[in-house]
């Protein structure tokens, strides 16, 4: 009976010392010769590339592959329409597929998040709405060379000429220079263009066009394709209709004291499903490597190392 006591009253001690200890070992950590030192200074003593800051990269992600930052915002407009998350969600595990190294969030990126960025891509209603860092971090950005891809109405904003400095375009929040969902066929002005392969001209979808734009001047966008803006109501109401206008272009620049910087605009994507064009995912591909400054071609031609310890296997006929 004693000894039962004995084993008993040993394990309720270590019960209660348990918790103290593991406190005790979370906060000091030994090391390779022994000495205990508190957690605080031995964090300070790690390699910037220790494992506890760099987790091991997900199975199958190509960790040399462009790193792009998708700049996602909340879903607006009606159904099938505006759905910034969903391409947040669609094209994080599609870029990942096609060889990028990708992050995103539905707020602006911060500044540590552009600092190993080589293009954001920005899919989100009047992002020319920036707070004063936001905008501080998105300059400093482009200042040293940072590429942008803008879709959709992601250059609307309160100021036009803002965005105009960015992607060489700028559309003012407000204004009535939309023609709403309509059949748009482009005129591919650029056929030689790398980034328009394989796009044919006369391509025709159900979208939005954009019209009474701001333009850069000095130096000027390159056009890829315009579109000549069609008879719609809202067309009508803000005066565009039959106005030829780029929908597609490129932008390349260098802001004061910065470096070269690329910007990629694509004014459609008011209707989700074309994103699953595959005329348009080609385009949107070699566009976000080009604002890269990568190979034209990286994304459409990264072939997945596929590991056979996580292969699919088929099922065996029983």
């Amino acid at each position: 009976m004693n000894l039962v006591k004995s084993r008993t009253l040993s394990l309720l001690v270590a019960a209660a010392l348990f918790p103290l200890a593991a406190f005790m070992f979370a906060q000091s950590v030994s090391t390779p010769d022994g000495q205990l030192l508190p957690h605080s200074e031995y964090s300070a003593t790690l390699p910037d590339n220790c494992c506890i800051y760099q987790p091991p990269p997900a199975e199958g992600q190509n960790t040399n592959g462009i790193h792009i930052f998708i700049f996602a915002g909340l879903k607006s407009h009606g159904p099938g329409q505006h759905d910034y998350p969903q391409f947040l969600a669609d094209w994080s595990k599609f870029l990942t597929a096609h060889g990028a190294v990708v992050d995103g969030a539905l707020h602006a990126p911060l500044a540590e998040d552009l600092a190993h960025t080589d293009v954001v891509v920005v899919y989100k209603g009047d992002a020319g709405f920036m707070t004063p860092n936001e905008h501080a971090a998105f300059l400093a950005y482009v200042k040293r060379g940072g590429g942008l891809v803008s879709i959709h109405d992601s250059l609307c904003g309160p100021d036009p000429e803002d965005m105009v400095m960015f992607v060489g375009g700028g559309k003012k929040h407000g204004q009535v220079n939309y023609t709403l969902g309509a059949p748009l066929t482009y005129d591919v002005v650029d056929p030689s263009s790398p980034i328009m392969k394989g796009f044919p001209n006369g391509f025709t979808i159900y979208d939005e066009a954009f019209y009474h734009m701001t333009w850069a001047t000095d130096p000027k966008i390159h056009v890829l394709a315009t579109i000549k803006i069609p008879d719609t109501p809202a067309a009508t109401r803000g005066g565009g209709v039959g106005q030829v206008v780029p929908q597609i272009w490129t932008y390349e620049h260098m802001l004061p004291s910065g470096q070269p910087a690329r910007a990629f605009v694509w004014m459609q994507g008011h209707i989700y499903e074309n994103f699953s064009n595959p005329v348009v995912q080609n385009m949107l591909l070699r566009g976000i490597a080009w604002a890269a400054k990568h190979r034209i071609d990286e994304l459409i031609d990264y072939k997945p190392h596929v590991n056979p310890r996580f292969a699919i296997v088929p099922m065996r006929n029983q």
